[in-house]
């Protein structure tokens, strides 16, 4: 490991002076290697075995004393540097059941069983390599500059984020009973409508609740030239799917946000055959408790209003059952947003300090804020977009891939060197308060 040579004590003169940038221009190549190897090897959720021991063993080289298997494949690395602050920074491991397309040397040709035994493709589509990469790239550089900082980090990486889920493991695992308590938590995720260079943040409500929820939609069968004899799950599910969306635009305050998406339906095995059900899968997204029961039990109400006016009898009403714990809404804390947002507008120029709409994306960084503790959080999100392509999408009306898009890619040289540089900033700023 490098050292680096600071002869200042003060943030400010840290990112005006360049020491961090010469450090993080160094490390750069090894950086990259490590984000084409994430990239090339995703794993699924509660899956990550070699992604897990791989951070694991890049905090080891750095002095931090490691906890693997926290909350299942959890990892927890601590750097105590003497009295002072601690400072929770985490990253999250799991790729998606995407298949990726491109043509990049290090494209994932990966695949993995899923929960029920189905043979899928996995892909990083929502950027957690490049998370990965930013947590390892900060943690070499705070390892290296101790004489500048006094405190404590505790660096997590979390499994199961995509499923909402790995957050809570690990608190439940006794996170912050077994390792220094933070007094804030900070994270990083990938933006794909932002440019590289820039970072974007949200005060208060920064991303939304969310719910997976299955609903089996039953029938009765027969063949498809006599539905008369039969009650079809197909005409009854989709009367469903159509009046699900009435939820928003008629039950609920106009600027309520809310989005029910029907992501999965599945039913029937032959053109002449009228099934006997047929499988629905929603997304449910919402910002406050209240909102979330209300559509929770609208969605209950569709299914059995529509069930009866199809004339089915009592045992064969739709099931609707909600499945895990779901997301809560993430917070952002207004005083750590305000201080970190303005040590990059201080290091970066204001313009490139973007505050931006709450986003009706899920993410579980919440739970840690949920605790007893409430320890303060704060989740931003890195440009990883060429500018030369947003502008071209400008003009062109042609649409930027979006998260969890097969075609989603970071620009991964200036959005490592960015994010690197934003979260060392952002984490000694607290440490040295």
């Amino acid at each position: 490991m490098k050292t680096l040579a600071l002869t200042f004590f003060a943030v400010s003169s840290l990112q005006a002076a360049g020491p961090l940038d010469t450090f993080i221009a160094a490390e750069h190549p090894s950086l990259i290697q490590l984000y084409e190897h994430l990239h090339a090897n995703p794993e699924l959720s509660f899956q990550e075995e070699k992604t897990s021991a791989r951070m694991a063993q890049e905090l080891r080289a750095l002095g931090f004393e490691v906890t693997e298997k926290v909350g299942g494949l959890g990892v927890v690395g601590v750097l105590k540097n003497g009295p002072g602050r601690t400072v929770l920074v985490r990253t999250d491991l799991d790729g998606l059941p995407v298949r990726e397309i491109g043509s990049v040397p290090y494209v994932s040709k990966a695949t993995a069983k899923d929960d029920t035994g189905k043979e899928v493709p996995v892909m990083h589509a929502c950027g957690h390599d490049m998370h990965m990469t930013c947590w390892v790239g900060a943690a070499r550089a705070l390892a290296a500059t101790k004489d500048q900082w006094k405190g404590t980090l505790v660096f997590i990486a979390q499994p199961a984020e995509e499923r909402g889920m790995g957050a809570l493991a690990m608190i439940e695992d006794d996170l912050f009973k077994r390792f220094p308590k933070p007094d804030v938590c900070l994270a990083l995720h990938c933006d794909a409508g932002l440019p590289t260079g820039s970072v974007g943040f949200t005060r208060g409500p920064a991303t939304a609740s969310t719910d997976t929820v299955d609903i089996l939609i039953k029938g009765i069968g027969g063949h498809g030239a006599m539905p008369n004899t039969t009650k079809d799950p197909i005409v009854l599910a989709s009367q469903i799917v159509m009046a699900f969306q009435t939820i928003d635009s008629r039950e609920l305050h106009p600027v309520e946000p809310v989005v029910v998406t029907v992501g999965k339906f599945n039913g029937g095995t032959k053109h002449n055959i009228i099934p006997d059900k047929v499988e629905l899968g929603l997304t449910v997204r919402t910002t406050s408790p209240e909102t979330r029961a209300q559509v929770l039990e609208a969605i209950k109400r569709i299914c059995r209003g529509h069930a009866l006016s199809a004339g089915l009898p009592e045992n064969l009403m739709p099931e609707v059952k909600l499945t895990g714990p779901g997301t809560p809404s993430l917070f952002n804390d207004s005083e750590l947003t305000a201080r970190v947002s303005q040590v990059w507008a201080d290091a970066f120029g204001k313009a490139s300090v973007i505050e931006r709409k709450a986003t009706m994306a899920g993410e579980d960084f919440s739970r840690y804020t949920m605790t007893p503790e409430k320890i303060p959080v704060f989740l931003a999100w890195i440009g990883t977009v060429a500018p030369e392509k947003i502008e071209k999408a400008q003009k062109t009306g042609e649409a930027l891939p979006s998260l969890h898009s097969p075609f989603y890619r970071p620009e991964s040289a200036p959005s490592i060197t960015f994010g690197v540089k934003a979260m060392t900033l952002a984490v000694m700023n607290e440490l040295n308060r």
